[in-house]
Parts: C-alpha cells; sequence; structure tokens
C-alpha cells in the first residue's frame, strides 16, 4: 500500500484491493470532491483523478485546471493544453501503473467521449462500473460530513418554519417556490431543488411547480433542499389551505405514521428493504399500497440522491453513518397526495433525525 496521506485515497485504495480492482478513475465535480477537495467540472476536457491498489494519485487535467489542483494539495498532476492529446498521457500513466490489461474501475457518470477515449487508448484492458466502490465509502458519514448535512437540513427547516404561515390561497406554486428558495438564500444555503404540488399536482411525486393557484382544501406538498458547504438536505412537508377533506386527513395519518414506522425500524444491521417494509406495511395495511409506488428513502451527501437505497432488494445491512430519507407516501391521481421525509443518520443502536419534527396531523397554513 502507497503512503498516501489522505485517508479517503488509501480507503478507496484498500477498497479496490479488496474487489480485485488495479485503478480507479474519478472524474465528476462529486467524487473529486470527495476524494481530494477538487470540485471541478472540466465539461468536455479529458479530466480523471486516478487512484490504483497501491494508494498511488495522479491528476490527468487540462492546464485550466492545474491552480486549483495545486491549491486542492495534489502534486501529481499531468497538464495538457489545447490542441494537445490527452490520451498520450493517459497511456504514459497506464504504462508506469502496468495497467494496458488491467480491471479499471470507472465513475458511474463519466461523460461516454471520455470513456471511449480511454479504450480506444487501452483496448486490452475490462473497465467496469466504479459507482459502488466509491458510494461504500461515501454513504459513512464522518462527523464533519454530519455536522454539514446537520447544518444544512437546519436551513431548510428554518425556511420552512418562515415560509408556511405566509401561504395563502390565490398564491402560485411558482410563488411559494420563490418563498422558499429566497428563505434558503438568505439562511446561507444554495438552494438546489424546490418542489410545490397544489391539490391533484400533489398526486405526482416530481410534479415541476408551476402557474396553479392555491385554492380552499387543497394538500399542498412543499419538498425541498439545499446545498450548503458541499452537503445536501432534502424535506417534504404537506400542509392545507383552510379545511381539507376528510380523507386527505386521514391519508396524512396514514403517511404520518407509515414514516414513524420507518423510523423505528432504521438501525444497525437492518437492511434497507427492511426499513421500506416497515413503512410499507402501514400503507398497505389501510388499504393504500397500490398508491405508494416508490422507495421509501434515498443516501443523501454531497449527491441528492446516493447509497443506500431504502428500497426492496436492498439486503444490505445498514451502518452508522449512513445518511438516508424516509419519506413515504400516498398519491391518488387526479384528487391529492401526501408525502411527509426527514432525513435520519443510522447511530450506534438506532438513527436520528436531522430534520425537525413533521407534524402528526395535516395542520392547515391559512
Amino acid at each position: 500500500m502507497g503512503s498516501n496521506p489522505n485517508p479517503r485515497i488509501r480507503s478507496l485504495a484498500s477498497a479496490l484491493a479488496e474487489h480485485g480492482l488495479d485503478a480507479f478513475f474519478a472524474q465528476t465535480a462529486v467524487s473529486m470532491g470527495y476524494l481530494h477537495g477538487l470540485h471541478e467540472n472540466a465539461h468536455e476536457r479529458f479530466l480523471t483523478m486516478a487512484i490504483n491498489a497501491g494508494g498511488d494519485m495522479r491528476l490527468i487535467a487540462p492546464a485550466l485546471t492545474e491552480t486549483q489542483a495545486r491549491r486542492c494539495g495534489i502534486t501529481d498532476i499531468r497538464v495538457w493544453k489545447d490542441g494537445e492529446e490527452p490520451g498520450l498521457l493517459f497511456e504514459e500513466l497506464a504504462t508506469e501503473w502496468g495497467l494496458k490489461s488491467g480491471i479499471l474501475a470507472v465513475d458511474d457518470d463519466m461523460p461516454s467521449h471520455m470513456l471511449l477515449k480511454m479504450q480506444s487508448v487501452l483496448p486490452a484492458a475490462l473497465y467496469k462500473p466504479g459507482g459502488a466502490v466509491l458510494a461504500s465509502l461515501m454513504s459513512r458519514k464522518d462527523a464533519d460530513e454530519l455536522a454539514r448535512l446537520r447544518a444544512a437540513a437546519r436551513i431548510a427547516d428554518d425556511a420552512f418554519i418562515e415560509v408556511a404561515p405566509k401561504v395563502r390561497a390565490g398564491m402560485t406554486e411558482l410563488e411559494v417556490e420563490d418563498l422558499l428558495v429566497n428563505a434558503m438564500k438568505a439562511r446561507g444555503g444554495s438552494p438546489f431543488f424546490c418542489i410545490v404540488a397544489a391539490g391533484s399536482n400533489a398526486a405526482e411525486p416530481h410534479h415541476l411547480s408551476d402557474s396553479t393557484r392555491l385554492k380552499e382544501g387543497d394538500a399542498v406538498i412543499l419538498d425541498f433542499g439545499c446545498d450548503y458547504g458541499g452537503y445536501k438536505s432534502d424535506i417534504t412537508r404537506t400542509v392545507a389551505i383552510g379545511s381539507p377533506e376528510t380523507e386527505a386527513a386521514t391519508v396524512y395519518d396514514i403517511v404520518y405514521r407509515a414514516h414513524r414506522a420507518g423510523r423505528a425500524a432504521a438501525k444497525p444491521g437492518v437492511s434497507g428493504e427492511t426499513v421500506d417494509r416497515a413503512a410499507r406495511e402501514v400503507i398497505e395495511g389501510a388499504g393504500y399500497g397500490e398508491w405508494f409506488f416508490h422507495r421509501t428513502g434515498h443516501g443523501l451527501g454531497m449527491k441528492g440522491h446516493e447509497e443506500p437505497n431504502i428500497v426492496v432488494g436492498n439486503a444490505e445491512p445498514l451502518k452508522p453513518g449512513n445518511v438516508f430519507s424516509i419519506e413515504p407516501g400516498i398519491y391518488l391521481p387526479g384528487r391529492f397526495g401526501v408525502r411527509i421525509e426527514n432525513i435520519v443518520t443510522v447511530t450506534e443502536d438506532g438513527c436520528e433525525s436531522l430534520n425537525d419534527e413533521p407534524s402528526p396531523t395535516l395542520t392547515s397554513v391559512s
């Protein structure tokens, strides 16, 4: 094992050796940012952070990136200028590291044009998706990461506390979205998504906020989040405009109990599918199983969606430091929808919510 001082590089190198992989090629701003603080997007240019199973690291980068890379403490940088051929630097690396017929893991989100370039230079190498190897490291948050996630969650919570009392019948979804976005910005967050879905629009889990006006009796889903210090928040609350119809209040109670059941099930050693099942059984038992058609949760960190997935089929045991959403929902087409979401982290003996507690009843905001 090399003597790289970066603990994340060393951990990745150990994981590569364990999985029989010769090297990993990071390319995205998230993966390079996680591994060495380089949050760089090369767009169409060839850029990769290469790490081998021995712990060596090298950056092949356009000249535009060199200063930023050195500022991040990266020392082995091979630079190419526009008009030069970056494939030569990749071939040089492969020769020095003995990778010409190696097993190479690449970023799941690596652009196809870059992977094709690598394949043309090293046609005898075996290329494999590397996302799972890196995700296994990224899914367990350390104390600093948890502090950033808590701060991002606090911004989202406080934005909801400020905005909810201002929501009124006659406002458009986009106007409510603006209030939430501005409230997050005012608290130092960088909003990265916001869904406001009123009435029948709330039956679409990924509705895009539009000019629909909120009206008396509507159930309104507010799903939003921001970035703070490179880490994300994600929260969903469902509120009512005036007095909601009776079934909406009933459905809210079911979703709330499913949310609590999912949280109660989350602890070390329990699988993601077990947590999903705990929430899903509440909804199915109430006769609404057909209308809960997405996973119970997803991992959260530097990405809005990452490992672990809280879904049927994920038998991987949860570990302390895992962070994910618990967000059951019921969606009745053409009528209304309800979703409740908190972000939790697995502790040594259970889980801790990073968000404030949701209301146990469908609350009117006006």
